[in-house]
């Protein structure tokens, strides 16, 4: 029987799971995906890890003794996540050791209420990075115009980076950008830049609904006929503007001093349209140099039906500027949709998180947070003792 997976891995793509739970890594089911289907890396956001811990049981040991303690929310919430990634980490790292240091990455992201506050975003950053303490851990940060200086000051701190919501093609060659001049600076503090690993996280499938939805409202047969096509040529597109990049004299002296590329990530890759290939997401965006991450569904399907045709973006890029003249003709302004989508994954992701803490509060609070913590002790303690020295 073909090994699908192992095929596309041969073609360049390296395989990713996006999505991580307690349950996940308890089992083994992580590690079996690893072992079995050729996956090197995980990616999580605020949305996985809400659902995560709403479903399982297995933190409720966690969050007892975080309530005992009197932790606070937001800062349990990054205890509880830290632990999963720092657990996935260990779990990936025979791929992080097989490829020396470009794949088994684990992501954890930056709070995306800081998508707008790059010395905050860093400063977080530094924080994930010391907390859980891994090699082959990436710290997440939107590229929103906010981010940018902060993805250069992370990189420049040493600090791996996976760049996330990434949806349009000038965006995209700004994040490229930022990445140079952040391994730019971390050779200049001292940085060993074969340690620095960076993705950069490239939206699909969310593209194509808002593009569809659009085209769908124009209602010609024109528009009609370019339903699913706005994404993938989105994503060809960007592949081109990377190897630009990553061919330049600029890179080259980088790459002399020992770093990685890099590399395009394909995100949001399950087909929202049933009346799409489940797998088209990952068949159309083959090429070399790449990470696709996908939901553990879309990793089955790919190994039960995914056809690898070789290469199947480096020789599209007239094909793919053709469908941005068609949309454009028929009334789609991509700008307008690109800026569409950033905002609005940045308010799911809040929104994500927003849910995220609400779950972990009432979570402590049913397990005896704020009865007789130490917090609480202690502030009444400082009360008093206020109150005993005004009265002296």
């Amino acid at each position: 029987m073909t090994d699908k997976l192992n095929e596309l891995s041969a073609a360049g793509v390296a395989v990713w799971l996006d999505d991580l739970s307690r349950v996940r890594l308890s089992s083994g089911g992580l590690d079996q995906l690893r072992r079995e289907k050729h996956v090197a890396g995980v990616t999580t956001n605020p949305t996985i890890f809400a659902k995560a811990l709403s479903d399982a049981d297995e933190y409720n040991w966690q969050l007892r003794d975080l309530a005992t303690r009197g932790v606070e929310v937001e800062e349990s919430v990054r205890m509880l996540t830290t632990y999963d990634v720092r657990w996935a980490c260990d779990v990936m790292r025979p791929s992080y050791d097989a490829s020396a240091g470009v794949d088994g990455r684990v992501s954890i992201e930056v709070d995306p209420r800081l998508a707008h506050e790059s010395d905050r975003t860093v400063a977080e950053a530094k924080a994930l990075w010391w907390l859980v303490d891994r090699p082959n851990l990436y710290i997440k940060i939107p590229a929103t115009e906010a981010g940018l200086p902060a993805i250069t000051a992370t990189l420049a701190e040493g600090i791996s980076v996976n760049v996330t919501l990434i949806f349009g093609l000038d965006r995209y060659s700004a994040v490229m950008e930022a990445f140079l001049a952040g391994l730019e600076q971390a050779k200049a503090n001292g940085h060993d830049l074969s340690k620095i690993g960076s993705v950069a996280s490239f939206f699909v499938s969310r593209v194509d609904s808002e593009v569809d939805k659009r085209l769908e409202k124009v209602g010609s047969d024109q528009a009609k006929a370019l339903k699913g096509k706005a994404a993938i040529a989105n994503a060809q597109l960007a592949y081109e503007r990377y190897t630009e990049v990553f061919s330049s004299d600029r890179w080259k002296a980088l790459a002399g001093a020992g770093a990685h590329p890099q590399r395009p990530l394909w995100a949001s890759t399950s087909t929202k349209n049933p009346d799409y290939r489940d797998v088209i997401y990952v068949e159309e965006l083959i090429a070399p140099g790449t990470v696709n991450t996908m939901p553990e569904s879309v990793i089955h399907a790919y190994a039960d039906h995914g056809e690898t045709r070789g290469d199947t973006i480096t020789g599209a890029y007239d094909a793919a500027r053709k469908v941005f003249a068609d949309l454009e003709s028929v009334g789609v302004d991509m700008d307008d949709v690109i800026v569409t989508l950033e905002r609005e994954g940045v308010e799911k992701f809040e929104a994500s998180w927003q849910e995220l803490l609400d779950g972990v509060r009432k979570s402590l609070e049913a397990a005896g947070a704020g009865k007789g913590s130490p917090n609480k002790a202690a502030k009444g303690n400082a009360k008093a003792a206020e109150k005993a020295g005004g009265n002296a």
